[in-house]
């Protein structure tokens, strides 16, 4: 929401400065984004009369004036082909910097002869696209006079924040209302002039009432559609509006200033009278915006006999729109449902500055002064007559009333503000507040539902600020922790991630659908994304982190080691997820090893045993199976499980074909492990066991076997850890070697004596079981 300050204190009476109403505004609700000082630009910029034009001896193209800007004459080059003796413009001194380029003018030999500066024309000052010559002022224009303040362009444009529950403050006047309840003046209120009509209103009716519960016009005829007031104008140009036409920019200025929105037709381009009705199902609309939409059963629209010229509450259509030869016109004043403008809005994906205040709510009580303000408007500044006013259903004023408790601001909202304090705050917004405190709001606030709302308005104009800061009450002794066990394992996998020189990334929750689809698909779409690109709820974390992965790989980075903890959104619920993805190179080349070397399906693995390690899981009793997934690739793949069913991570190499989804190149491996599947620790309290290292030493014993070419190096490790569980504390592969249709697996077994060494004879005993459970995998010892 844009206004000036100008603009602004036509509707408030008040000494205040700008710092003062900026700070008051966000005090109160109204955060202020941005302040923009038109005059800064112009800095520099003067009135100046050209008193003499001589041509330039070494250019045909260039003249040398001689120009007065209020302190005697200055030799100025220009090749403007209107400049000449007399005429009146803006001259840019030396210093000061042309807006269009942000060249800083200087003294200048220009074809040997020197220039003290530059005659401007509109572009290079950003009034308008005139380049095709000087700017011409009024000859009476007051030489030396800053152009800023001779134009009135030195009026600060403020720009608010406006939340969706205050359709109130989507007008100039409901702002300046705020701030003079806040102290900052009074409240100027709007002049409803006296329009009488001749002759009966305009043919409009209502067949959708629950859309369009209201629907208000009146016609003006033999009026002639020129230029708006320059008043007008120059306020609509300040907030970044493009004047159009009177009848145009009346509609515009009527929207911003009282947050009505209305629209006219072109009478003479209708065929019958104007009807309130739902669209048929394939019917279109050329819009005001040159789109042509097609609309659905539902939606409500303002026909005729023949078409559809408005698609209601949102914008108006090309066909009936008024131009320069317009001479009869229908002013609509209508109230639209805000629901149904917001489903229009989003099906349509079209949004204009009616439908943010429609489908906000707008006040279903300034239906006749709305649009009496614009008819006199239009009669003012277009001429013409009016006809009489059509009233076609009734707006839903709607008026609700609460029984509201003065204390209820101290209890609820921790300030104890003066029972007649908070009457007169209220009442400055427009509520009633009858003797025994029963509340009304007014029209324009449809977002009052409660008494809690009415202490927030008391809280929010008496300020903030002066809530005093309370302490939550502390159960007395050490504090209990707090965090879930789930937080303990994100927080315990987050770090060792880390400490293992991953970087973690955050990235969005929501995938394209070609994304989704390269994972399966997503459960959710969201049937009215801020991005085709965000539509989808994300079934795994590993696209976000590849299309992370991939802008840095394109920026130059030679190694990306990027994770993520989060939520896959899956049809039966949440799933805490970690994701990791390794890209590029995991060894840049050198001396010792030559080229580079890149990440392989075992680097996957071994970051996924590390890192459910992290968070608890047994990796001991982990068993590795295939099955990763077609975003996999088939063979350089597999999933960590415990049992045949409970999938605690997949990892390995991501396919080539979904790596083309997302530009990257070369070979990714990718890590998605599934937190929630990590069997929970057994409680034993806040005591860790004391740590009690073994009181003798471990013994090593190899074992080399001829294992099948089927048989899993996991299955075979796993059978030799199995065989003494008592002794064999840990075993590991350590060697592999393949010879045409034989392969030989060396795996290193730790013993761990107890009480007592070893014998010969145990040593001997524990050997027999391992190469005993190896033999039922299939595996035989080497001779």
């Amino acid at each position: 929401m844009k206004f000036t300050l100008s603009w602004l204190k036509s509707h408030l009476s008040t000494d205040a400065d700008l710092d003062t109403i900026l700070e008051a505004l966000t005090r109160i609700g109204l955060e202020v984004e941005g302040v923009t000082d038109p005059a800064a630009k112009l800095r520099g910029f003067t009135v100046a009369r050209v008193l003499t034009a001589e041509r330039h001896p070494q250019a045909d193209k260039l003249q040398v004036l001689s120009v007065d800007a209020g302190e005697g004459p200055l030799q100025v080059v220009c090749g403007a082909p209107n400049a000449r003796a007399g005429l009146v413009g803006v001259f840019g001194r030396p210093g000061a910097a042309v807006p269009a380029n942000g060249m800083v003018l200087k003294v200048a030999a220009i074809r040997g002869v020197e220039s003290n500066g530059m005659m401007c024309s509109t572009r290079e000052l950003e009034l308008g696209e005139d380049h095709d010559g000087i700017i011409e002022l009024p000859q009476d224009a007051p030489i030396g006079t800053a152009f800023a303040d001779y134009a009135g362009l030195g009026d600060p444009v403020i720009e608010v924040s406006v939340t969706p529950n205050r359709q109130d403050c989507m007008g100039v006047h409901g702002i300046a209302r705020d701030l003079a309840a806040a102290g900052l003046g009074m409240l100027i209120p709007p002049t409803v002039p006296v329009v009488t009509g001749e002759g009966p209103g305009p043919d409009v009716r209502i067949e959708d009432a629950a859309g369009c519960p209201a629907f208000f016009a009146q016609g003006v005829s033999g009026l002639t559609n020129g230029e708006a007031p320059e008043w007008m104008r120059r306020r609509l140009t300040a907030i970044g509006q493009k004047p159009i036409s009177a009848l145009v920019d009346i509609t515009n200025y009527m929207t911003v200033d009282l947050g009505r929105p209305l629209h006219v037709y072109d009478k003479a381009k209708l065929s019958g009278g104007l009807v309130a009705r739902q669209a048929r199902a394939g019917e279109t609309v050329e819009a005001l915006n040159g789109r042509t939409y097609t609309l659905s059963e539902g939606m409500t629209v303002i026909a005729d006999d023949a078409a559809v010229h408005d698609i209601g509450g949102i914008m108006g259509g090309a066909h009936s729109g008024v131009s320069e030869t317009t001479t009869d016109v229908v002013i609509e004043c209508a109230y639209f449902t805000p629901e149904a403008i917001a489903r229009t809005g989003q099906a349509l994906a079209l949004t204009s500055d009616a439908r943010q205040r429609f489908e906000r709510g707008v006040d279903p009580a300034f239906l006749d002064d709305g649009l009496a303000i614009a008819t006199f408007l239009v009669l003012e500044y277009c001429g013409g007559a009016a006809s009489g006013v059509t009233r076609a259903g009734e707006a839903p004023l709607g008026t609700r009333t609460y029984a509201y408790d003065p204390a209820r601001t101290e209890t609820l909202g921790g300030l104890a503000v003066p029972a007649e304090r908070q009457r007169a705050i209220l009442e400055s917004l427009g509520f009633t507040v009858g003797d025994d405190w029963q509340v009304t709001p007014p029209t324009w606030r449809r977002d009052i539902d409660g008494t809690a709302d009415l202490v927030e308005e008391v809280i929010r104009i008496e300020g903030i600020d002066k809530v005093a800061p309370v302490p939550l009450p502390r159960v007395p002794g050490v504090a209990r922790p707090t965090a879930t066990a789930e937080q303990k394992v994100e927080r315990r996998v987050r770090r060792a991630a880390a400490a293992r020189g991953l970087d973690e990334a955050v990235t969005w929750s929501f995938l394209s659908e070609r994304q989704a689809t390269a994972f399966g698909g997503g459960a959710f779409t969201l049937a009215n994304p801020i991005s085709e690109e965000l539509k989808v709820m994300r079934p795994s974390l590993l696209p976000g982190i590849l299309s992370a992965a991939e802008r840095n790989l394109r920026r130059g980075a030679g190694s990306v080691r990027l994770f993520e903890i989060g939520r896959r959104y899956l049809a039966e619920g949440e799933r805490a997820t970690l994701g990791l993805v390794l890209a590029g190179e995991r060894a840049p080349r050198g001396w010792r090893q030559g080229k580079a070397a890149a990440f392989d399906a075992y680097d996957a693995k071994a970051e996924a045993l590390a890192l459910l390690a992290a968070a608890g899981a047994p990796v001991d009793n982990l068993q590795v199976m295939g099955e990763a997934g077609e975003a996999f690739h088939p063979g350089q793949s597999g999933t960590l499980r415990l049992g045949p069913k409970t999938v605690l991570a997949r990892f390995g190499m991501l396919h080539p074909a979904l790596l083309k989804t997302f530009d990257l190149d070369g070979a990714v491996a990718a890590v998605e492990l599934y937190l929630d599947a990590v069997p929970p620790k057994r409680g034993s309290g806040f005591m860790r066991p004391a740590y009690a290292p073994p009181a003798l030493q471990a013994v090593k014993r190899d074992f080399a076997f001829l294992v099948p070419p089927a048989l899993s190096a996991d299955a075979l490790v796993r059978a030799v850890r199995g065989a003494d569980k008592a002794s064999i504390v840990a075993a590991r592969v350590f060697d592999v070697f393949e010879r045409g249709a034989e392969k030989s697996v060396a795996v290193e077994v730790v013993l761990q004596p107890g009480e007592k060494s070893f014998t010969d004879a145990d040593l001997k005993a524990v050997a027999d079981k391992v190469v005993a459970a190896a033999a039922k995998q299939g595996a035989q010892l080497r001779g």
